[in-house]
């Protein structure tokens, strides 16, 4: 084996990193965090770190070069000819969720193997699993080939974590931590009722393709969700995921701020694969991570692919206080008037998935109402880095309005009933690999990793079985030892005197979480350095993050953590087609390029909105909440999501 490590100078050509932890080290103090934000040593994308000859499986394929690259897998045809223009030659890491280590169940077979899983996009745009099993064979004894495979399996598994590579040449398995356990809670009626089935067919395959250990639980009521987190031992878990819409995540975030220990309960990372309708949140991550905008199973396949690599990002809350004085917090939005009114009444067509919305607009347009209502908001001190479009939105004395750039281009089973790295039948396409006529492993569960078949070679080639590249330590608990998850979530809440859920209340009230020194009582009235505007209004929106779909970019320029709440409004007045030709621009981020004298804008600290109308709907996070005044502020940073490592916008393309 002609495999070994390249050194050479490293120049920093990398953009700020905004990750503050990868998978498998998650930061418990302040130092911890501080150590977390230094970027790593710096690497080219084309500095070679591995580079060796590979055969393939079955033993009688060609031979390939393989060169790794912090980007990138490079594999070159060596014989029995080489390829001029190589066809499927280069594997980027950011369309890859795993890797692993196999060998040969005939104990007359010295090689070791090495299988790459990814997930590239074919003609059509649509990701198609595939893998590459690579045979290490220059050594003579198996010992020597497994060290081989493992190491070049290790250093791949560094990169998609965003671990460290030393320098020294030494890439052991070692240097991977324990792989990271997640708490995966999933809404059976998800979307189109199809979230189980998405789940079981590509969510879990591609997190055990990544080595990482999860519980799973489905959902089977509202506040179930809310309920769960509140009993948790919070230490057990490197992440909770939702495998839903943004409704089950907004259930977590307030069961997590509910807690007595809010306070450390709130830094838990929390994630989202999305199985929704709307899907908001997914759609910013998935902007984040620099790839194209997608929805359904295309979105679904991205998410995943960067929560399998691991990275957080801190994420700013919005403290919502309602007209009853209960609080409740948000990470995505509140609205008022068109935009809530098309969430709600669009409910009844669930069953079209995101179609839902296109419909619920059409008649919201067709029966387009207005609503009189008083507006506030303190104005941010620091305006957004973004410089304003060409097309300025005009700026009245009361609106002091800042134009954002346009986009870059049931029945109740026990709680702790879960699956947990248990063995499941989880049936794969036969897909092929490019190239390669032969079709891709089977996944089976319950060895933690994937196993090839017995079929999956040419006759007379012995199957392949997994070979783990460490082994649990020694105490260290299994998924299924963890502390059960019990009914006294809600026993607790009594004791605490949390208010329970009534109807007509929020989904999700949270009694825990920082003050609100920005905001008075209610009633009370604001102090001076605010904003007021009174009249007739269409919608008023207020959003943290840059979608407010997975395909509406309602504020392009937003951060998680620019400390930010983003106010659009929309007046009285504007035409039917004037609106629908917002929402259609906001497909691509840039309705506030129109010019459109309706639409205003403001980045705010905090807001309060005191609807005039006796009848409306009023929405956080997509949840309809009681009617009548509320208020809002930032909290910036308080709480963690898992973004995956961020991308370079376009790097699809």
């Amino acid at each position: 084996m002609n495999g070994h490590l390249e050194a050479e100078e490293r120049q920093d050509q990398r953009p700020e990193q905004e990750l503050t932890w990868s998978w498998g080290y998650r930061p418990r103090s302040a130092l911890d965090r501080v150590k977390a934000m230094a970027p790593p040593p710096p690497l080219t994308p084309s500095t070679p770190l591995l580079h060796g000859e590979f055969g393939s499986y079955p033993a009688r394929g060609p031979r390939f070069a393989l060169t790794l690259t912090p980007q990138a897998l490079h594999i070159q045809r060596l014989r029995p000819k080489p390829e001029a223009r190589p066809r499927g030659g280069l594997v980027l890491l950011t369309e890859v969720s795993g890797c692993c280590t196999l060998r040969s169940r005939s104990p007359l077979d010295s090689a070791a193997y090495f299988c790459v899983y990814t997930y590239p996009r074919g003609r059509r745009g649509g990701r198609r699993r595939a893998a590459r099993t690579f045979r290490a064979d220059g050594a003579a004894t198996y010992e020597e080939n497994r060290a081989e495979a493992q190491r070049w399996a290790t250093a791949l598994t560094c990169l998609l974590r965003g671990l460290p590579l030393p320098g020294d040449g030494e890439i052991t398995p070692d240097l991977l931590p324990r792989p990271p356990r997640l708490l995966l809670l999933v809404n059976p009626f998800g979307g189109r009722g199809l979230a189980w089935q998405w789940c079981k067919n590509h969510v879990l395959p591609m997190i055990s393709e990544a080595g990482l250990s999860f519980n799973l639980i489905q959902t089977e009521r509202q506040n179930h969700a809310r309920e769960l987190v509140q009993g948790l031992n919070l230490s057990e878990w490197d992440g909770i995921v939702t495998v839903s819409g943004d409704g089950l995540l907004h259930e977590v975030l307030n069961g997590l701020l509910q807690r007595p220990d809010w306070e450390e309960a709130v830094k838990t990372p929390m994630g989202i694969l999305p199985c929704g309708s709307g899907n908001a949140l997914a759609g910013a991550i998935n902007q984040h991570g620099g790839f194209e905008p997608a929805l359904g199973i295309d979105l679904l396949l991205n998410c995943s692919l960067l929560l399998c690599r691991g990275g957080s990002h801190p994420l700013d809350l919005l403290s919502v206080t309602l007209a009853s004085g209960s609080r409740c917090f948000s990470f995505l939005s509140v609205a008022w008037g068109f935009v809530s009114d098309v969430d709600i009444q669009s409910e009844r067509f669930r069953a079209l998935g995101s179609a839902r919305f296109t419909l619920g607009t059409v008649l919201g347009l067709a029966t387009l109402h207005t609503y009189r209502g008083r507006f506030s908001y303190l104005p941010a001190t620091v305006e957004p880095a973004s410089p304003a479009p060409a097309h300025g939105l005009p700026r009245a004395k009361s609106e002091l309005t800042l134009a954002p750039a346009p986009a870059p281009p049931v029945a109740h089973s026990p709680l702790h009933r879960s699956v947990s790295d248990l063995p499941l039948p989880l049936p794969q396409p036969a897909l092929t690999s490019p190239g390669s006529p032969e079709p891709l492993p089977i996944l089976s569960l319950n060895g933690g990793g994937p196993e090839l078949a017995g079929d999956w070679g040419g006759a007379g080639d012995a199957p392949l079985s997994p070979d783990p590249l460490l082994p649990s330590p020694p105490g260290t608990p299994k998924a299924a030892q963890l502390s059960p998850i019990s009914e006294g979530a809600s026993e607790m809440a009594a004791s605490s005197g949390l208010p329970s859920p009534t109807p007509g209340a929020p989904v999700a009230i949270s009694a825990g979480g920082p003050p609100d020194h920005l905001l008075p009582p209610l009633g009370t009235p604001l102090p001076p350095g605010w904003v007021t505007m009174e009249g007739d209004f269409v919608l008023i929106l207020a959003i943290l993050p840059s979608h407010l779909g997975a395909d509406l970019v309602a504020a392009p320029h937003a951060r998680f953590d620019d400390g930010l709440v983003h106010l659009c409004w929309v007046r009285s007045g504007i035409s039917r087609t004037a609106l629908l030709r917002l929402f259609l621009a906001m497909e691509r981020g840039n309705h506030f390029s129109l010019g459109c004298p309706h639409l205003g804008y403001a980045a705010a600290r905090a807001f309060r909105l005191e609807p005039l109308t006796p009848r409306g709907v009023l929405t956080v996070d997509g949840e309809q909440v009681e009617y009548g005044p509320l208020q809002a502020q930032v909290h910036p940073g308080l709480g963690t999501l898992l973004t995956g490592p961020p991308g370079c916008p376009g790097r699809e393309a």
